[in-house]
């Protein structure tokens, strides 16, 4: 069963949405409802569901600062709106669907279906990221890491990881070779995976190889340039850890 929320600010319509789920989707478990905002925030901190069926026009405010307001988004996404105008900023917080209201039963039950198979794809996933912990637990040397993306499973040096930057739920790898590699995981995970001795985190979106950094600029607020041309900015905050990285290495 996969956990479920749902945050629609019109009661009729969540009503519908439950009716419609429990009927056609026995695969999904409805863990409550909330009708703006705040409230689904709360909701989602209280229940922490896997899956998250979203308004994106509430009295209050929008779904999309409902995801704002939260630190990491370890959930599916389905927007349910009236309206297409927001589809890009939809897609922007990878959305694992988009159903225009009202609600068509069949694009319903292919959007969950998307959520499934998404589910089943990266099921084993954890598995493999709970070896490799294990095998960081055991070895802090360890210097390869196995990366999800889509269908795959990429191998890659650590050494090779020039940057990891958050964008949502997901993280692109950005590699000494040029290539991009995006993960369905937060970035969290991976400050917490890689190897504390040559990563850090100095941004709320960036964390870097410190192996990697050609030189740290002064100007406004400080900013590191890596090896591949990228201008990274270092937070007020992480500033001096950064420094003492940069200064040791």
């Amino acid at each position: 069963m996969i956990s479920t929320v749902i945050i629609e600010d019109e009661q009729k319509s969540r009503e519908l949405l439950d009716a419609m789920i429990r009927k056609h989707c026995p695969e999904l478990e409805i863990l409550g409802h909330a009708p703006d905002v705040p409230q689904g925030i709360e909701l989602i901190r209280s229940a922490q569901p896997e899956l998250v069926f979203l308004d994106i026009s509430m009295p209050n405010g929008t779904g999309f600062d409902v995801l704002e307001q939260l630190s990491d988004l370890h959930f599916e996404i389905i927007f349910a709106t009236a309206s297409d105008q927001h589809a890009l900023k939809a897609i922007k917080y990878s959305a694992c669907d988009y159903l225009l209201k009202p609600i068509d039963v069949d694009e319903l039950k292919a959007a969950v279906d998307k959520v499934i198979k998404k589910k089943k794809t990266f099921s084993s996933i954890d598995n493999l990221q709970f070896l490799i912990e294990h095998l960081r637990k055991t070895d802090e040397n360890f210097n390869r890491i196995t990366l999800p993306t889509g269908n795959a499973y990429e191998i890659v040096s650590i050494k090779d990881i020039v940057r990891c930057e958050a964008d949502g739920s997901y993280t692109t790898f950005y590699l000494s070779d040029n290539r991009k590699l995006i993960v369905s995981v937060g970035l969290k995970h991976y400050e917490e995976l890689l190897p504390e001795k040559d990563f850090i985190r100095v941004h709320h979106h960036h964390l870097i190889n410190m192996s990697h950094v050609l030189r740290f600029l002064k100007e406004d607020g400080g900013y590191a340039i890596m090896r591949d041309g990228s201008k990274i900015e270092i937070s007020r905050r992480k500033k001096e850890a950064f420094m003492e990285r940069l200064n040791r290495n």
